[in-house]
């Protein structure tokens, strides 16, 4: 399982950017606009700065209302995922097909109270699927179990041979990891960024897997 590390919590720390960086698999960037979630993340240029400090794969999520405004913006950044959540538009396969037509891998989000059965028919064409283990939002939540979702998607993949990577997003850490076990990926902020060891707290995890 690969570990990428959100930033949120230390977003306009630069030194701190880089030391994640540096121990992390990959850099996940939380991205929101007060819309369609509550909070809203610094502005496109700020996050350029730090941008330029990273590395390592780029894991862009857009917890947002107005999707192709912010593909736009971040597409500068080369990511490797871009992200969107399910509940944000009734427009997915248009969604899909504009963040392809930058050779940007997709990801499609789904919020802990969306089922898999609701993106069935998305599956084939999408690269990632980021599963919330809380609501987006705001990092340091109670992660929620959402272990089944997991098993469903490895099933689905399996059994029709599809490619996409499973990534578990909120409140992971050295006591939840093992409720993920079956995913790809696992993002994780609070529990790496609350503590002055960003390489001991990810070794703890690596030590449950």
């Amino acid at each position: 399982m690969k570990i990428h590390a959100s930033f949120l919590k230390i977003q306009n720390e630069k030194n701190n950017v880089i030391k994640l960086n540096e121990v992390s698999d990959g850099m996940h960037y939380d991205v929101m606009d007060g819309i369609f979630v509550e909070n809203k993340t610094i502005d496109f240029s700020q996050m350029q700065e730090l941008d330029k400090l990273i590395t390592k794969p780029k894991d862009i999520h857009l917890m947002v209302k107005d999707i192709y405004n912010y593909v736009d913006m971040y597409k500068e950044l080369n990511p490797d995922y871009i992200t969107f959540h399910y509940e944000a538009t009734n427009d997915i396969n248009k969604t899909i097909d504009y963040i392809k037509s930058f050779k940007i891998k997709v990801g499609l989000a789904i919020n802990p109270n969306t089922a898999v059965r609701s993106i069935l028919e998305y599956l084939n064409k999408i690269d990632l699927v980021l599963v919330m283990s809380v609501f987006p939002g705001k990092g340091g939540h109670e992660f929620i179990d959402i272990s089944e979702k997991i098993n469903q998607l490895n099933i689905i993949r399996n059994i029709n041979k599809l490619n996409y990577k499973i990534e578990v997003d909120g409140g992971i850490n050295d006591q939840t990891i093992n409720k993920i076990k079956g995913a790809d990926i696992a993002v994780i902020g609070s529990f790496i960024t609350n503590s002055d060891n960003y390489k001991n707290q990810i070794e703890k995890i690596r030590g449950e897997l």
